[in-house]
């Protein structure tokens, strides 16, 4: 039998440092890696864990010289070379080396780089639980491994993971975005369940992951979420899913039931602190629909008036403001604090003229309020609505009707466009007045005023400025008061209330919007719509004019309805957009699921898509199933400006509010949509770029 030859393995020794010098036969020539700087921070910490490759210098004759190069070890040497010039270590230290002697220098070079296993991403995410479990902070892990404490918590969340997936993960049978989607959910038991789910599905990407683990959780960024704050939410024993490797705004609730309760308590605790303030009742809910005071009467409330401390704080604040605003007049950009400054005063000020409002003891005992929740999150309170029942019964007008008054025997003397249908009465007896005059009869008075009514509506035809003077008296009465009679024009406005109520119409812009104006006007009005005409009559051109704007505005009904079909009004529609200009995606509409996406067959979201961002971004959506399609179109469509069909105004390109993105665009940025899952080093690498690189240093 032959005997196996024994292998002889190179000596090592310790060699000083001034002895060593680098070799010109190391193969690596791109920097990559660890840097120098923290690679010698490392071995200033735990020493040098690996020796260097080292052969013996010799001259022409073949004699040594006593210098040893380095063909492999180069960076180990240039950080033990800053270390020295740091001060921090000897120029004669020892450094352990091996000594080899034959052979190729560069085989030596590139043998130890190419030997050299790299770490599996999972063995380094385990290592650090290990270093947590054995008591390092993650402060302190951060601080030794040269990573911000961001990736830290990155890299025990990857560790934490179900052990039955980190085994998959282990032997390649998910990718790493995959085992990131599902660190979302901390529960293991409800991490295996979406696995099983995925082996059975075509789609196994990681935002259907993250849905999958997100079902039936509520969004921080709700408003209800925001009404009762997380904090409180987690100390009433709530659970929060995080995700820590992409933006989550805030993550996701997973005890809706809880925030319900939790909502309805603040909201019923708050209702009890207005009610005390005497109201006849008091509606609560997180949200009311569009339009849910039609109808109802509002209450005109005086702001209690400034106390003259008050009145001094607010002079003080509004000279700062002044000061401040023509200081900074020409600037481009304000210093920080001056910004913030400006911030704290507006607020401040603002304060002063949103005062509660004081109401009539009387008028309370009829009147109620709502009280929900703003887009926002914060509470709202709206007082002094009073309805049709509770109003109190108005007196039928006695007494003779002459002068001045007869305007209230008009509409009865005359009906028509044309003439007067007067019916024949049956002779009455004259009665006598105190001076002996005979009245005029009823018939005669429907007659002259009947005349009068012509010569109005004659001398108003040649008045344009009077009649839209006329007709704002009339609609605003009827918008603002509650006694529409007050004027002689029988012009109708119907505030339209949608029987359909579409989701998030009343948190809309618009809608928020159209509630700030209709404040801001409401509270420039007079109290007592006696004082309307003056109060109109006071006021300039344009001001009037953007009352009536708005008054006419809301008579507007452009809704289309099955059982109202109403073809002419809606090609009026149309036109009235093209007049205003009318852009949806400025006006804030956007899709999403819930409005448009989740709700329209497949093939009309490849649309949306394909004219928003071409058609070869539609092609890779499409075999997607349709929740996912709608989610994924969802996020393609976020900022284009594209609108559906009903939501355009004619004449207005869809360009115009979000260009579509070209083919040749979409096809550079195919990495950045997630259709396609990214190899292990692609996800690391792409981690580095937000968070921090949760791969393995390298070695020395």
């Amino acid at each position: 039998m032959a005997t196996v030859q024994k292998i002889t393995l190179s000596p090592s020794r310790d060699i000083p440092f001034n002895k060593l010098v680098l070799s010109q036969s190391n193969v690596r020539r791109v920097k990559a890696g660890v840097s120098l700087e923290e690679l010698a921070e490392d071995i200033a910490r735990r020493g040098l864990l690996q020796g260097l490759s080292v052969r013996a210098v010799v001259d022409t004759a073949g004699v040594e010289t006593g210098l040893f190069e380095i063909p492999a070890g180069g960076r180990r040497y240039r950080a033990l070379e800053l270390l020295v010039k740091q001060k921090r270590l000897a120029k004669t230290a020892p450094v352990p080396c091996i000594v080899r002697e034959g052979g190729i220098a560069e085989e030596d070079s590139l043998a130890e780089n190419i030997q050299r296993a790299p770490l599996h991403a999972l063995d380094q995410f385990r290592a650090f639980l290990t270093l947590k479990e054995k008591g390092q902070s993650e402060e302190e892990i951060a601080a030794a491994f040269f990573v911000s404490v961001a990736v830290v918590k990155q890299r025990l969340k990857l560790a934490s993971v179900s052990s039955r997936l980190l085994d998959i993960y282990a032997e390649d049978g998910m990718t790493l975005d995959q085992l990131m989607a599902f660190t979302v959910s901390g529960d293991h038991e409800r991490q295996e369940q979406v696995f099983e789910r995925l082996s059975q599905s075509y789609d196994k990407q990681p935002h259907v992951i993250r849905r999958m683990l997100t079902e039936g959780a509520v969004r921080a960024a709700d408003k209800r979420v925001r009404f009762i704050g997380i904090d409180s939410y987690v100390a009433a024993g709530g659970a929060v899913l995080r995700d820590l490797f992409q933006g989550d705004d805030g993550g996701w609730l997973q005890d809706a039931a809880l925030i319900d309760q939790m909502v309805a308590g603040k909201l019923n605790e708050e209702a009890g602190q207005i009610a005390a303030e005497g109201w006849k009742w008091i509606e609560v809910a997180p949200d009311f629909p569009y339009g849910h005071t039609f109808r109802l009467r509002q209450l005109r409330g005086e702001p209690a008036p400034l106390t003259v401390e008050e009145e001094a704080a607010r002079g003080v604040l509004q000279a700062e403001y002044n000061r401040l605003s023509e200081e900074y007049d020409s600037a481009d950009d304000l210093p920080d604090t001056v910004d913030k400054r400006f911030g704290e005063l507006k607020t401040a000020l603002e304060a002063f003229e949103t005062r509660p409002l004081s109401f009539d003891p009387g008028e309370i005992a009829r009147a109620g309020a709502f009280i929900s929740i703003t887009q926002h999150g914060t509470l709202r309170v709206q007082r002094g609505y009073v309805r049709p029942e509770d109003e109190v019964p108005v007196e039928p007008e006695t007494g003779p009707v002459q002068g001045d008054e007869a305007s209230a025997a008009m509409a009865a003397a005359y009906e028509g466009n044309e003439g007067v249908a007067i019916e024949a009465e049956a002779p009455q007896p004259e009665p006598t007045d105190e001076d002996g005059l005979t009245p005029i009869s009823d018939r005669l008075m429907a007659e002259l005023t009947a005349h009068r009514t012509l010569g109005l509506r004659q001398a108003l035809g040649e008045r344009p400025d009077v009649a839209v003077l006329a007709a704002l008296h009339s609609l605003t009465l009827k918008v603002f008061y509650h006694y529409g009679s007050d004027s002689c024009l029988e012009l109708d406005l119907r505030s339209v209330s949608f029987g359909t109520q579409a989701p998030g119409l009343n948190d809309s812009a618009s809608a928020e919007a159209i509630r700030v104006r209709h404040d801001d006007w409401a509270k420039a009005l007079p109290k007592d719509s006696a004082d309307l005409w003056d109060a109109l009559q006071a006021w300039d051109a344009d001001s009037r004019s953007g009352l009536f704007a708005h008054v006419v505005s809301l008579s507007v009904n452009a809704v289309l309805e099955a059982w109202n079909r109403r073809p002419r009004a809606l090609v009026h529609a149309d036109r009235l957009a093209q007049a205003v200009d009318l852009d949806m995606a400025a006006a804030g509409w956007k899709p999403t699921m819930d409005n448009f996406l989740g709700r329209v067959p497949k093939a009309r979201i490849l649309q949306a898509v394909a004219e928003a961002k071409g058609q070869r971004a539609a092609d890779r959506i499409e075999h997607l199933k349709k929740g996912d399609m709608a989610t994924e179109a969802e996020t393609l469509l976020a900022g284009t400006g594209w609108l559906p069909e009903p939501l355009r105004t004619p004449g207005r390109s869809q360009t115009e509010s979000g260009d579509a993105v070209s083919d040749s665009v979409i096809d550079e940025a195919a990495e950045t949509d997630g259709e396609t899952p990214l190899s292990e080093d692609d996800a690391l690498a792409d981690t580095d770029d937000a968070d921090g690189d949760p791969r393995p240093a390298a070695a020395e």
